[in-house]
């Protein structure tokens, strides 16, 4: 191995906790069974680093070879990035057709010294690449999103009075014109709420983003913001480690008016959670 390379793979092993050490090395496949069964996993962490570099010295190990112990790592802790969505697109008139994986991975190789959005676009044989108003930490989610790979069947709610009842939280006692009334609404909110989100889990998002941009409007005269020829802009940003979820839950906790907003509710459809909000 070459310095790089050598320090490359000291910097991708001292990345991996000494928990995952052995499961990332395995799904790494480039040392052997038995390399792996002669290193001391219990020693310092230094140590095993060095025992490590040696082995890899023995076979060669390429910067191909640790950039794919690299990825592996990186697959393990997806979650630790924020990972950007970009949509690929044919030019005009062309059909829309699903690529082979196995070819496009050779011809992303065999481009791959081009720039990044290139190879892509080469390999993949598509016209443009553009960045997407999307961002999470979670692929699996990004990917159910983009290629609408959630379930989009609304079910017909159905639940025993029993059942709704104990949901609402009613009291027996109360009158029953009261609790007539409470049921009928929260019936009502249960349904547009599975209209609008559905039966199935929601995709994982941590937040989404709007940037607002407004003329004010008033009818006094004379006001200084009135007079003002810039756009007010302001920022509002909704976090939560399971937005979309957190949303589905307002109307039926009572917190919001069902139906929700549709700049919240959009999300999975428009593929965004990243909005610019301007006057027409």
């Amino acid at each position: 191995m070459d310095e790089n390379t050598a320090e490359f793979l000291k910097r991708t092993i001292l990345k991996i906790p000494l928990t995952e050490m052995m499961t990332i090395l395995s799904a790494w496949d480039f040392l052997s069974e038995n390399q792996l069964q002669s290193i001391n996993f219990r020693q310092k962490k230094e140590c095993l680093v060095q025992d490590l570099l040696l082995l890899c010295e023995e076979k060669r190990a390429s910067l191909n070879d640790v950039a794919l112990l690299d990825i592996i790592y990186t697959q393990f802790h997806q979650h630790q990035k924020v990972w950007d969505v970009f949509q690929l697109s044919k030019g005009p008139g062309a059909d829309i057709d699903l690529f082979d994986m196995e070819q496009f991975k050779r011809a992303f190789k065999r481009v791959l010294q081009r720039a990044l959005k290139n190879a892509l676009t080469i390999a993949s044989k598509h016209h443009q690449i553009v960045k997407m108003d999307l961002r999470s930490r979670y692929l699996d989610s990004l990917k159910a999103i983009v290629f609408k790979q959630y379930n989009q069947t609304f079910e017909t709610h159905s639940s025993t009075t029993s059942q709704q009842e104990r949901s609402l939280g009613l009291d027996m006692n109360m009158d029953s014109r009261i609790i007539h009334e409470n049921r009928i609404e929260k019936e009502r909110v249960q349904r547009v709420t599975q209209e609008t989100f559905g039966d199935y889990p929601q995709p994982r998002l941590e937040f989404a983003q709007y940037k607002l941009e407004t003329k004010f409007k008033s009818d006094l005269n004379g006001g200084i913001l009135a007079e003002r020829e810039e756009p007010i802009r302001c920022l509002i940003k909704f976090s939560s480690p399971h937005l979309l979820e957190a949303l589905k839950t307002l109307a039926p906790a009572g917190i919001a008016d069902a139906p929700l907003s549709p700049l919240l509710t959009c999300i999975p459809n428009k593929g965004m959670n990243y909005f610019k909000i301007r006057d027409k």
